[in-house]
């Protein structure tokens, strides 16, 4: 991990476009960003024990702009999974949510079956990704859970750093980790105390009433930090569901590996049934109101914008605000539906698993690559031969200037 993190340019880039929303529920603080047509059913985004609703960045970034709604959530101080439910339900009621499509990462995955369980009325679908179906194992191996919540900050993000595996990475893998590492930091002592209690309280998941056909499972094959006996066990509980296998990408391979994730998600929900708005999305404005919070807090985030700006109201109209990126072309959107009509599907022991083809994105990859090492070594060659040029420049004009006074 790197001692010194750097922010992505496209994170920045993300966090000048699409608002944080915070609300308080009962004695609970929600922070989340909502971007996206909110005429979509959105797909909702927990994060593990490390993460925060900022590392699904790359496919609220993405998805929003395919006209998809997208909202990612940090986990809030909830001290039991019940007290979990009971305070996410809440908090869709809040934001006007009825139905909602799942994604989860590690402990975000195994609260999202938690919701599907006790609340099925309400979910209808669900991609997990390196997750569980039961917290014994972590209970096991943490004899000193009863006094989580007495202990130091400093310890608490050293016992979830130590969770991460350092080095060496491929690039894409150690930016971010070190992207993660980065939101740990930011995480108090109470975030990190009821994270990690939620993973070793005793509970687990129940069978579903949901159709293992609204289930995708998606895996790294490389290593990730939950044991592959409790993979296999969620494997085994979902022998219908949809597999999604990513060759390489880590713990996080929603920010290593985004451009696959993200295909699979559309897959995923063009599978369930969800339509996207393309259409829409020219008309989502920065304040959120493409599937925002009540108009009181859009109020109170448009109140703090115009302090920032000096109190001037025409800076937060929404005709003056951009869309996270540019409209797309017709040859990116074809892009786009080439990869997807590219995905196969595979029946391996009546279990499905969708593995994409990497032509098209591997040979843009490639000669994105190809570009940047062509202008590297044209740059290099620039600046090795330039201080030689002037060398021999001098001496001439030297020497013709001595035997200018010979003669």
């Amino acid at each position: 991990m790197k001692s010194v993190f750097s922010a992505p340019g496209d994170y920045i880039y993300f966090k000048s476009q699409v608002p944080l929303h915070r609300i308080p529920i009962g004695t609970k603080q929600w922070r989340y960003y909502d971007f996206g047509p909110k005429v979509v059913t959105p797909l909702i985004c927990l994060p593990g024990t490390a993460g925060t609703a900022d590392v699904y960045y790359k496919q609220i970034m993405c998805l929003s702009m395919k006209g998809y709604r997208v909202i990612s959530v940090d986990i809030p101080c909830v001290w039991n999974h019940q007290e979990w439910i009971q305070s996410f339900e809440k908090f869709l009621d809040a934001i006007d949510v009825h139905h909602i499509h799942l994604y989860g990462t590690s402990l975000g995955g195994f609260l999202a079956q938690l919701f599907a369980q006790h609340r099925p009325r309400r979910v209808k679908s669900l991609i997990l990704s390196n997750t569980f179906l039961e917290t014994r194992s972590f209970a096991a191996a943490m004899p000193w859970a009863p006094f989580v919540s007495w202990t130091p900050s400093f310890l608490l993000k050293r016992y979830v750093l130590t969770g991460i595996r350092d080095g060496p990475h491929e690039p894409f893998i150690a930016d971010s980790v070190d992207f993660v590492v980065s939101q740990v930091e930011t995480l108090s002592r109470d975030e990190l105390a009821s994270r990690l209690t939620l993973t070793v309280d005793s509970a687990s998941v129940k069978p579903l009433l949901l159709s293992d056909s609204f289930i995708t499972i998606m895996d790294t094959n490389d290593y990730s930090a939950i044991p592959q006996q409790l993979k296999d066990q969620l494997s085994e509980r979902y022998p219908g569901a949809r597999r999604a296998y990513l060759k390489t990408g880590g713990d996080f391979p929603f920010l290593s590996r985004p451009d696959e994730v993200n295909l699979h998600l559309q897959l995923h929900l063009r599978r369930v049934g969800l339509e996207a708005q393309p259409e829409l999305v020219q008309s989502i404005p920065k304040d959120g109101t493409g599937g925002g919070p009540s108009k009181e807090n859009d109020k109170e985030d448009r109140d703090d914008e115009q302090k920032d700006n000096g109190g001037n109201p025409e800076s937060n109209s929404d005709e003056s605000q951009p869309s996270p990126s540019a409209p797309e072309s017709s040859e990116s959107h074809g892009l786009d539906e080439q990869l997807l009509s590219n995905a196969e599907i595979h029946y391996i022991d009546q279990k499905d698993s969708i593995i994409l083809k990497p032509s098209a994105m591997s040979m843009n990859q490639h000669s994105a690559a190809a570009g940047i090492l062509l202008q590297s070594t044209w740059e290099f060659f620039i600046f090795s031969l330039l201080p030689l040029y002037v060398d021999s420049l001098y001496i001439y004009s030297n020497n013709a200037w001595k035997l200018r006074q010979l003669v």
